[in-house]
């Protein structure tokens, strides 16, 4: 009995060395005393055993890993393992749950981000930390991005921003393989809490919600989490998603669903404390049952009341003859429209302190943009429309501000909201403190991108227009690429921006047959010739872009040299002389750049302003080009056809490359616009 109660004691010390018992074994006496105590250690202890039990939750549900690698090994594990250290800080000393890192020193910056389930214990989540920081070094060695999701924590780290991100990796779903007696009640009551949990989720701060919905005699647990850094139109997109994703699972016991921002699970055993839950009622914007009647009502009358109200409103319009309103509806039979705000017309006024000159960004032809200062302190980009004087400004104006609120990209410049009023017309975006790229080509910045700066401007612009072209649920042209177009934000990251003249492409059809509008210096021949528009256009002035990335020369002026070369012939005629590097920018130092990505990414450019667009490759296929890590074999571009400036192509040959004859010889960028 004595040696019992020593194992006993010896294994509650080792267990619970809070709860000190110093047992003896001397006496009878003493063994009641020593009984009694341990006793008393147990009640004093149940409820620390209860919290610091350990469960983190490290059963491995995804793992990803890049195909890519870091150029610079040294470089990048010196950043990873800060970042990495930097997050077990905060979930480890702060006690966080959510928890965002980086470090942009050198050639190889690393981003992460982690994130627990907020109904693990701070012990539980740093633990998950652990597990998941061991796992996600598993990767191929210099692998630049990686990520594993466990039942309780999530961590990801890229080698660019990916902090707005929610369905970017592609989804998963994890079912399991137990079905339940009362399949179908099961399933009745899991979709309902899945539901309520889409709905709530993203209204509620932190972007997570646990629930317990009764079914049958038994419980469905849910739980539904958003990274805490994306949108809260990006957290609800997300969780639709993950919702039509675990609808497979169904009737079985238990299912999770994981995506770039966002993590769903149901299962009918709990895997968190009944007093965790939340109530997500508030969120719901639903009535109970008892109040149907006064719904039904309300609702019968408030249609009345909305209709008399809408028929007075147009007849009011009518009589005023008022600018019509921006219909907020679909494109395309798109559903409706969400996020931008209507701004007062006074509101902008003052923000921009009456459109002052002072506070103008820049300068084109659809309009100036002015720095605003909104009365909440946000900094916001206020573009102010010019009315032209055939009238299609509203068209214009609506054109751009349907596309671009419902486009959500980090490599595309977000709308805020709008303003109509008289012949007002006015978009407000998000700010770019470091404004448009070509201030840091030709402007006042010249000479201050470094190569690994320019080629990440290259490949997010490229990323922007694939998701435009390929992901979005309706292709966009945006026909108006050039350098003025690209904002960089505080990481100097591109954004695209204005689209004015984007235009849609309907899905049975390759091409569209349009009058041109676009830029000189950008502009693919078929389009400003024929009038034909392709999404091969947009390649074509993204490949007019790199080169002057690449050499901080600008496609429609001629080189101030004997030659007198445009962009475009200049590069070709290094191309076939093999001599690639004489293009690049002399601001950079040849030590800074690896000479054969420089060449590679020459030669992608010329593939994207080859004379026929279908030898062209899709952004997709430039995206892939650009991030592998050797040059590619297979990229030999043919050569651009070279336009006079009134439009009419000419012999292509050598000769006519390097000719410097006549000012008539330009590029095909260089082209009338009319």
């Amino acid at each position: 009995m004595s040696f019992f109660y020593l194992v006993l004691t010896l294994y509650i010390n080792r267990q619970f060395p809070s709860c000190e018992t110093n047992f003896k074994t001397n006496d009878n006496n003493m063994r009641r005393q020593q009984f009694n105590l341990l006793i008393t250690s147990l009640l004093l202890c149940s409820w620390s055993f209860v919290v610091t039990q350990a469960d983190p939750e490290t059963h491995l549900i995804n793992k990803g890993c890049s195909q890519y690698n870091a150029t610079n090994l040294s470089n990048f594990y010196q950043n990873l393992n800060t970042t990495l250290s930097d997050l077990k800080s905060q979930v480890g000393n702060k006690n966080k749950h959510f928890a965002t890192a980086q470090l942009a020193r050198g050639e190889n910056p690393v981003y992460a981000l982690f994130q627990c389930r907020n109904y693990l214990s701070n012990s539980d989540c740093s633990a998950c930390f652990q597990v998941a920081a061991a796992q996600i070094r598993n990767c191929s060695a210099g692998s630049n991005g990686a990520r594993v999701i466990y039942d309780g924590c999530f961590l990801r780290y890229e080698s660019s921003g990916f902090f707005d991100e929610t369905t970017q990796l592609g989804n998963g779903v994890i079912c399991g393989n137990e079905t339940v007696n009362g399949a179908t009640a099961l399933t009745s009551a899991a979709q309902q809490a899945l539901r309520d949990l889409q709905t709530a989720t993203p209204k509620i701060p932190g972007y997570y919600a646990a629930t317990k919905t009764p079914f049958g005699g038994n419980s469905i647990y849910a739980i539904a989490q958003c990274a805490e850094t994306v949108t809260e139109s990006g957290c609800l997109d997300c969780l639709k998603v993950g919702f039509n994703n675990i609808n497979n699972c169904f009737p079985d016991a238990d299912g999770r669903a994981f995506d770039a921002g966002c993590y769903i699970r149901y299962s009918e055993e709990s895997f968190f404390a009944d007093n965790q839950t939340i109530d997500i009622t508030p969120f719901l914007n639903q009535g109970g049952s008892s109040k149907k009647r006064a719904i039904i009502g309300g609702v019968v009358g408030g249609v009345a009341f909305v209709v008399i109200l809408l028929a007075l409103l147009f007849v009011w319009l009518r009589l005023n003859k008022k600018p019509k309103r921006l219909p907020i509806g679909d494109i395309l039979g798109a559903t409706e429209l969400k996020g931008p705000v209507i701004y007062r017309y006074k509101d902008l006024k003052s923000a921009t302190k009456n459109f002052n000159d002072e506070n103008k960004l820049g300068e084109g032809g659809f309009g100036d943009v002015y720095k605003g200062t909104l009365k909440n302190g946000k900094i916001v980009a206020v573009k102010k429309l010019i009315l032209d004087h055939y009238g299609k400004m509203d068209g214009q104006f609506e054109s751009e501000v349907k596309l671009i609120s419902n486009v959500h990209h980090r490599n595309l410049v977000r709308l805020l909201g709008f303003c109509s009023k008289g012949q007002e017309r006015i978009l407000v975006y998000e700010y770019m403190a470091n404004k448009s790229l070509d201030r840091f080509l030709f402007g006042e910045k010249t000479g201050s991108l470094n190569w690994i700066q320019r080629y990440d401007i290259i490949l997010g612009t490229a990323r922007g227009l694939a998701y435009l072209h390929e992901d979005f649920y309706v292709c966009i042209i945006h026909r108006d690429i050039k350098t003025s177009n690209i904002l960089l934000d505080d990481d100097l990251q591109p954004r695209i921006a204005d689209f004015g003249l984007a235009r849609l492409l309907p899905e049975d059809q390759t091409h569209l047959s349009t009058r041109f509008a676009g830029t000189l210096g950008y502009t693919a021949p078929e389009y400003a010739i024929h009038g034909q528009l392709s999404v091969k256009a947009d390649t074509y002035s993204f490949g007019v872009v790199v080169l002057e990335i690449i050499s901080g020369q600008k496609s429609s002026e001629l080189r101030d040299d004997p030659d007198g070369e445009f962009l475009l012939q200049r590069a070709w005629k290094l191309y076939e002389g093999e001599r690639h590097l004489e293009l690049v920018d002399k601001t950079l130092n040849s030590s800074d750049y690896d000479a054969e990505e420089v060449k590679k990414v020459i030669e992608i450019a010329l593939c994207c302003t080859q004379a026929s667009a279908a030898t062209r490759p899709t952004m997709s296929e430039i995206v892939v080009l650009l991030k592998s890590k050797n040059l590619v074999e297979h990229i030999r571009p043919s050569m651009p056809v070279f336009v006079d400036s009134n439009l009419r192509p000419r012999t292509n040959n050598s000769t006519l490359a390097a000719s410097s004859t006549s000012n008539a010889t330009a590029s095909p960028s260089v082209l009338s616009a009319r």
